[in-house]
């Protein structure tokens, strides 16, 4: 199947679940099918397709990437926690495993060298680190005369840790300064490393602030639930960096039909803000469209503690090489962008 790169342009509504008025469409840098092999592989039956993905954690990423797989003819398979998740994706379509980190059963590696591709977007754990990994040499052994041919791991921008503000790209040197921050670098090098040996396509994505309906800063205003611990350390961040998972799941096919070896992406929108400013845009948002159901010092408390410290400078991270070497074009390229979609395609949360 020969692969050309062109600019394709998309309605934007049949993208995953990233609604745009009708009237508008989206266009991004997408390498295609000649267009005889496009219509064969969208036509050919799940069980026939020669692409399948596992998706190792079907989480909030995983689960509408999968999906997006699932309406262009791919074969998708992965794994979860509980058996409730498990009934939830297999009844969207999918065949799941059960996968706890922390008791990993070695069942689900005898299932990954009959996929092509392989997605692992779960955590590594402080004092064990990467769960998949602790069986690198069994991983390997299964793997090695399979048919897998890429791979990715989803990792994190924390492992830059505090960069005073400045702009960092992929080449800027790496100095996570917690723990979880420091098993994430760890668990890069492991997986580069797998890959290296067996051969494959590989590549990291360090994501932003993960953030979309039913996970953002306007979900959390109409809960209105006090901060989390996680939360608040955030809020006494000069600079966060976001991305909405329509984003990160575009940049995901995107390195799928542009392979690398040991290619490493920041993965992250062109506008870095402090929470507070992302919460007052939200409330904003909310304020307009059902006014009076949310009353300002909601987060105006927080505003006002971070005001009394200094801000930490934290870091501003830059996204070139995935629109230079992917074709990536965000669909939000900031958050404002991002929320005004969630709340644009949002029912009345207060009735």
């Amino acid at each position: 199947m020969e692969i050309y790169p062109m600019c394709v342009q998309f309605p934007a509504t049949s993208f995953l679940f990233h609604r745009i008025p009708s009237s508008q469409t989206t266009s991004f840098f997408l390498p295609c099918f000649r267009a005889s092999n496009f219509r064969q592989e969208t036509e050919m039956s799940e069980s026939e397709s020669p692409n399948r993905m596992f998706i190792m954690g079907m989480g909030f990423v995983g689960k509408f990437f999968a999906q997006d797989l699932k309406n262009h003819g791919w074969a998708v398979s992965g794994s979860c926690t509980s058996l409730l998740k498990k009934k939830k994706l297999e009844e969207m379509g999918f065949d799941i495993y059960l996968f706890n980190a922390n008791e990993p059963e070695l069942e689900v590696l005898n299932v990954l060298n009959h996929h092509t591709h392989l997605l692992v977007s779960i955590p590594p754990l402080v004092g064990i680190g990467d769960p998949i990994l602790q069986h690198e040499e069994l991983l390997k052994s299964r793997l090695m005369d399979g048919n897998l041919k890429w791979l990715c791991y989803l990792s994190s921008t924390s492992v830059y840790g505090n960069c005073g503000g400045m702009w960092v790209d992929e080449d800027y040197p790496v100095s996570p300064t917690d723990e979880k921050a420091k098993a994430r670098l760890a668990a890069e090098e492991g997986w580069l490393k797998l890959g290296h040996d067996l051969g494959i396509s590989t590549q990291i994505f360090r994501l932003g602030g993960i953030y979309g309906p039913g996970r953002s800063a306007v979900d959390t205003m109409i809960k209105q639930e006090p901060s989390s611990e996680i939360q608040r350390r955030r809020a006494s961040r000069h600079y966060t960096s976001r991305i909405h998972f329509a984003d990160i799941c575009q940049a995901l096919r995107a390195s799928i039909y542009k392979p690398s070896l040991g290619a490493i992406y920041n993965v992250v929108d062109d506008e870095p803000a402090p929470r507070i400013e992302v919460f007052s845009y939200s409330w904003d948002l909310i304020d307009k469209k059902w006014p009076g159901h949310i009353k300002q010092p909601v987060f105006r408390n927080e505003a006002e503690s971070c005001s009394t410290r200094s801000l930490r400078e934290g870091k501003r991270v830059s996204n070139v090489r995935i629109k230079e070497k992917l074709g990536v074009r965000l669909f939000h390229p900031s958050y404002k962008s991002g929320l005004k979609s969630i709340v644009d395609d949002m029912d009345n949360p207060f009735l």
